[in-house]
């Protein structure tokens, strides 16, 4: 999963398609767990992905309303259509996101 800055994050909103945006901070253990949980997923299925690490860009937890980390956001269409904060198991991520995959 490649790390994005707040250009990629633009343009990825900017084109409109179906993806997962993951906040998180380097020091929080469920962050490191739920980002393996992430590269499993990321070869399993075939959509967008990015990381952001939420100590660089305090605004957008504030502009995406993000209350804790790991935060994993489910956007369709340049919208988000489910956050997560609890990543459960890597076939409960998979069942949440191939509900938005068409």
């Amino acid at each position: 999963m490649n790390e994005w800055n707040r250009n990629d994050l633009t343009t990825f909103l900017e084109s409109k398609t179906t993806g997962l945006v993951y906040f998180y901070t380097p020091m929080c253990g469920t962050c490191q767990l739920a980002s393996k949980m992430l590269l499993v997923v990321e070869e399993l299925v075939k959509i967008e992905m990015g990381k952001m690490n939420l100590n660089f860009y305090p605004d957008l937890a504030v502009d995406f309303t993000v209350e804790s980390v790991p935060c994993l956001l489910i956007m369709q269409n340049g919208v988000v259509m489910e956050t997560l904060y609890a990543f459960h198991s890597v076939p409960f991520l998979l069942d949440k996101i191939k509900q938005y995959i068409k």
